[in-house]
């Protein structure tokens, strides 16, 4: 993979690391990561990229590896981890830039589109639609849906009980999550913990190997999960300090890409429907046999879409 040089800069009250590799003077193009993810999850997108002409940027989102790791819940709220993102533009002196996100940092990804309209001049996003402004937080349907029946996202609400069970073993953890995406899906009692009554995990997917895993698992040796479920935590806050992106559409070109088999497609297949009204100039692909792990599982075809993508006009 091309060498990247860590940059640690302060913005919007944290440090934040950003890995960066690529053409001195070629046009930016930023990575942002999701759950439970980590920069180098876009390492064969970064090769890609920067043998294409890009200068690529590849932070550790909020909360993740050694960017700093606040204790606050709403320390992790969507407008406060935008401002991480444009404060860095910011840093490097980017006037225009292409925007990529995977999982958590699709959802950055779509929010930054819409409050940096003349920045962000392209948008990739991948597993998490958009479909515009709720009409109440999210988080309250999902209470109503899943009163009776185990939801992950729920189960990360109550602060320091998925923390404990995730930070106990994290490889275990990891390989778990990487390996088997079935783990958000089981059907077992609302009190259930996730990965309560889940085989030992097996074999890595040839997608990651044992020195891949070894970065993620880095990554949450120092700070656990607490962060990265934090950003679980806002949902509310979030919806409350959106109000004024209400009714906005994403008017950039725009490319969405999802696995066949992402547990996503079924959380959110209402809003995947909707999304055209919400973005106009949308292009959207669904990859088969591939799951949530979209851009390494699939990494040569979702490399192909998006330098494509680059260079229509």
């Amino acid at each position: 993979m091309n060498a990247t040089r860590q940059h640690r800069i302060q913005v919007n009250g944290i440090e934040l690391s950003v890995q960066v590799t690529g053409a001195d003077e070629g046009p930016p193009i930023w990575l942002l990561h999701g759950f439970p993810e980590c920069w180098h999850s876009w390492r064969e997108q970064i090769r890609a990229l920067a043998a294409a002409g890009y200068r690529v940027f590849a932070p550790e989102m909020r909360g993740y590896g050694q960017t700093s790791s606040p204790a606050a819940i709403a320390d992790y709220d969507l407008l406060t981890l935008c401002g991480d993102i444009q404060q860095a533009m910011d840093h490097f002196g980017h006037a225009q830039v292409v925007m990529v996100g995977h999982d958590w940092g699709a959802v950055v990804a779509w929010h930054l589109a819409l409050l940096e309209p003349q920045r962000v001049t392209r948008l990739v996003t991948m597993s998490v639609p958009f479909a515009g402004r709720a009409r109440r937080p999210v988080i309250e349907i999902m209470r109503e849906l899943y009163a009776d029946r185990f939801n992950y996202i729920l189960y990360f609400q109550e602060p320091g009980v998925a923390e404990q069970e995730l930070n106990a073993d994290i490889e275990r953890t990891l390989r778990l999550f990487m390996q088997d995406q079935d783990v958000f899906l089981q059907k077992k009692p609302p009190s259930a913990r996730l990965l309560e009554g889940v085989p030992a995990p097996g074999a890595l997917p040839q997608w990651c190997s044992q020195a891949d895993l070894d970065v993620y698992v880095k990554t949450f040796a120092d700070h656990g999960f607490r962060g990265p479920l934090n950003w679980y935590r806002n949902f509310e806050r979030n919806w409350q300090r959106t109000e004024c992106l209400a009714g906005q559409q994403v008017l950039q070109p725009t490319l969405f890409l999802i696995g066949d088999r992402d547990p996503v497609g079924i959380f959110e297949a209402h809003t995947l429907k909707r999304m055209p009204d919400s973005v106009p100039h949308l292009e959207q692909h669904v990859l088969p046999n591939c799951g949530h792990w979209i851009q390494n599982e699939q990494s040569q075809q979702v490399n192909t879409l998006i330098l494509a993508f680059l260079q229509k006009p």
